[in-house]
């Protein structure tokens, strides 16, 4: 599985649980494939976000300009989550590939305005 396609399950799981009560073995197993193995990368990608979502979600608020947490639709609190986790927590990523995944992810799950939304606030984080 290429990174991409990880990110991409990867955010599809973290979309589940944020609003159930699978757990994270449960929810990356929905987005797989029969027969599809997850991988280091995608298991890394939703832990990682997951055990660290309170300091993630801190990290967004202080980035977010007349928006809480709360209120962003869930897609793109969902891919800022991830994004914000590989910029914090998964230096062996470049920012700019961060950056540029977080975007597509928003052009193919979000709506017109998303990508620019989360380019916005991601930008801020690689100003810092």
């Amino acid at each position: 599985m290429k990174r991409t396609e990880a990110r991409q399950k990867a955010l599809q799981a973290l979309f589940q649980l944020d609003s159930t009560e699978l757990t994270i073995e449960e929810a990356i197993g929905h987005v797989l494939e029969e027969e599809q193995k997850s991988n280091a990368f995608l298991e890394q990608l939703v832990r990682g976000t997951t055990e660290n979502i309170e300091a993630i979600d801190a990290a967004l608020e202080k980035n977010l300009e007349k928006w809480t947490i709360n209120r962003l639709p869930k897609i793109e609190r969902t891919i800022l989550r991830l994004a914000v986790y590989e910029l914090l927590y998964a230096e062996e990523t470049p920012n700019k590939v961060i950056m540029n995944e977080a975007i597509e992810l928003s052009k193919t799950f979000g709506d017109e305005k998303s990508s620019k939304f989360v380019n916005g606030v991601l930008s801020k984080f690689t100003e810092q």
